[in-house]
């Protein structure tokens, strides 16, 4: 276990200077992928690695995102690693602050603050041929890795539109997750742009208390209750006592999004008794027909995320509240004015219009062998090996990679079978012995990826008739997987060398030599993590 494993890097973790630092693996990020990383490299028995975090705290979304309301629309039992269960959920579908606590315990449980270098924002990352490893810049200092394992996330970067006016508008500006907690909303009028997850959350949470509120809605979302409630304390009891309890709770509410997962992915038309139920609850809550107009959405529930919440549409239903049916298309002076002419006078303007999700701004500072960027290679679209290895690009994976995201099911489960490529990875480095990198082929990438782009064609997200944030600036859906976790689990079980090509250090100098992989050579295999 890692309580009993010898620390490594003792004291470092504080954001101490790093130059000349050498490590075999380097994680990005300290969230829930880049914690499961460093929790399984642990459990794999590699502690010669560092976690570079560019805050102060480890969390990630769930760190950056404290705005009002904050919560998961996954439930507790499942939105938590299978190897740390939690039998402390306070209710069934937890809040900002608690996921939070949650991060700080595994951080702390599995003894991965020493290998954290907090404030060390990475710069650039620079493959080197010849020493086959990867050479990082950061705000802190410098360090080079043999492998690099970034865990940034696709939710990490906030997206603000280019809004005509906005610089001169004189008052408060700021996005969902850069949430200022020093300016006090109470008695302000406040637009509030976008619907997305966030806003649905912050509408109700903030409407008591404003002057007036003003939703701009480019989009309208399909809305079912959020059944939320408070677990009890003999639930917590009880699955403190039986820890069985816990992971057939988890279990039940795995297999429910498994079996949903075919109408997503195959028969969206199946997905119309959801639609009457959405238009149910929007019924019961929103009385006036007008609103319910400008409120129901005319694409297939599901090509958007579906929201959970039981009071957004009470909170858009009072007087203080103006649901603008148009996005934000300029600002002048104090004035907002939708893309239909609408104006209003505002105190504060909150952007809840997401993030950097298909252009994510770490693929600017990766720098593959070629000398070019992850971005340029990615120009047309991204795309990688199992959603991990990218062609070009030695050694370096990432957790939540292209077409890994999920449309209704948690994410932890696609981050652990990420895990579980990983460390077949590093096993079949140590089994090439010496000084060897892995190479996507980009044949190898390109038959993955067509098979996952064919697969999606009769999907719900490309079929449903709506434009969403899974679908990058040429319309094609490079974030979700079109299937199963159990699907996903399976197909990142253990690395295929024949899909790689694995190099090696020249004994002169110089660029490393190709050899060609036969993928006849395993490693004896651990434990797969279980979800």
């Amino acid at each position: 276990m890692a309580e009993q494993e010898q620390e490594q890097g003792q004291g470092q973790g504080q954001g101490h200077g790093h130059d000349d630092e050498h490590v075999r693996v380097a994680v990005i990020g300290s969230g829930f992928g880049g914690l499961g990383a460093a929790v399984r490299l642990r459990r794999e028995g590699i502690t010669d690695f560092v976690v570079l975090e560019r805050a102060g705290s480890v969390g990630g979304t769930w760190r950056d995102n404290s705005y009002p309301g904050c919560a998961c629309d996954v439930p507790s039992h499942l939105y938590s690693f299978s190897f740390a269960p939690n039998p402390e959920w306070p209710r069934t579908f937890s809040g900002q602050e608690h996921i939070r606590a949650y991060l700080e315990h595994v951080t702390d449980v599995f003894h991965l603050r020493p290998h954290i270098r907090f404030d060390s924002e990475v710069k650039k990352m620079t493959w080197d041929a010849a020493k086959l490893r990867w050479d990082i810049e950061t705000t802190a200092g410098s360090l080079s890795a043999d492998v690099v394992v970034s865990a940034t996330g696709p939710l990490s970067d906030p997206k603000i539109p280019d809004i005509p006016g906005l610089d001169t508008f004189p008052g408060k500006v700021f996005h969902s997750a850069r949430w200022d907690h020093d300016y006090d909303l109470a008695g302000k009028r406040v637009a509030m742009i976008g619907t997305g997850a966030s806003a649905i959350q912050i509408v109700p949470s903030v409407q008591p208390e404003v002057a007036r509120l003003t939703l701009f809605q480019r989009t309208p979302a399909w809305v079912m209750p959020r059944v939320d409630r408070e677990i009890s304390g003999l639930e917590r009891s009880l699955h403190r006592a039986l820890p069985v309890t816990s992971r057939l709770r988890r279990g039940l509410l795995w297999g429910i999004r498994e079996l949903q997962v075919q109408a997503f992915t195959k028969r969206p038309d199946e997905l119309g008794f959801v639609e009457r139920l959405a238009k149910r609850n929007m019924a019961r809550a929103v009385k006036d027909p007008a609103l319910r107009a400008k409120l129901t959405p005319d694409y297939r529930i599901g090509c958007k995320r579906i929201l959970l919440s039981s009071t957004y549409y009470p909170a858009l239903a009072q007087d203080n509240v103006d649901v603008v049916a148009a996005g934000l298309s300029e600002v002048r002076g104090s004035t907002v004015v939708a893309a239909d002419g609408t104006e209003a006078e505002v105190d504060a303007i909150v952007f809840g219009t997401g993030f950097h999700v298909t252009d994510m701004p770490i693929a600017e500072r990766v720098v593959g062998a070629d000398g070019r960027t992850l971005a340029e290679s990615w120009k047309g679209g991204m795309e990688a090996l199992r959603g991990a290895s990218a062609a070009g690009f030695p050694n370096w994976m990432t957790i939540i990679g292209p077409n890994t995201g999920l449309g209704n099911s948690s994410m932890i489960l696609m981050i652990e079978s990420q895990l579980n490529y990983m460390a077949d990875y590093l096993r079949q480095l140590d089994v090439l012995g010496g000084r060897a990198a892995l190479d996507a082929r980009p044949s190898a990438v390109k038959a993955w990826n067509r098979k996952v782009q064919d697969r999606m064609k009769r999907t719900v997200w490309n079929t449903g008739g709506c434009t969403s944030w899974y679908l990058d600036a040429a319309g094609r859906n490079t974030t979700i997987w079109p299937g199963t976790t159990t699907e996903f689990r399976r197909a990142t079980r253990r690395v295929e060398l024949a899909e790689y090509e694995v190099l090696r250090a020249p004994a002169h100098k110089g660029a490393a030599e190709r050899t060609e992989s036969t993928g006849t050579e395993r490693p004896e295999r651990a434990e797969a993590v279980d979800a």
